[in-house]
């Protein structure tokens, strides 16, 4: 598995390096272009976004782009999930199938697992052709049942996965 590097996007300069990441065919239905999540993370900021840019640690290559919403003042709003949700996870189409969309998720559930009240990391997708549904399962990620904005929710119990000593 590929090694990543997450750096945090704090400047317009980090969010003008990222927009140049592309979707594989399909997936669109699913995750919406890199100038529609700047703007999203803009707009809906009571989500705490916390954005970085994906880099493979050995070459420094951007290869991709991830947001979560990071530490949610309680009380969550109920058109939200917190506090803590893995918002976006986007790996460049031509990096796709090479590890480091797993490396990016295992990163991303390190860091919240020693944030504050981290008790699951939930994430949200829809069904259907290219869906990412299937990489989330199959990173521990199991169906919750809960639907919200159209999509399903999914969660990682966190304290099982410390316990099982994985990230």
């Amino acid at each position: 598995m590929p090694r990543i590097e997450l750096r945090e996007i704090t400047t317009d300069a980090g969010w003008d390096a990222v927009m140049g990441l592309r979707l594989g065919p399909g997936q669109d239905a699913h995750l919406n272009s890199m100038p529609d999540i700047r703007e999203e993370s803009i707009e809906d900021a009571r989500g705490m976004p916390h954005p970085w840019a994906v880099h493979d640690a050995d070459t420094g290559e951007l290869v991709g782009f991830v947001m979560i919403s990071d530490d949610v003042p309680a009380p969550i709003p109920d058109d939200m999930i917190g506090p803590y949700f893995l918002w976006k996870l986007l790996i460049d189409h031509p990096r796709q199938g090479q590890g480091y969309g797993r490396a990016t998720l295992d990163a991303v559930v390190a860091y919240v697992a020693g944030r504050p009240n981290a008790t699951v990391l939930p994430t949200s997708c829809a069904d259907g052709p290219h869906s990412p549904r299937d990489f989330y399962l199959g990173h521990g990620l199991p169906d919750t049942g809960r639907v919200m904005w159209g999509e399903n929710v999914l969660a990682l119990d966190l304290a099982t996965r410390r316990t099982a000593g994985t990230p």
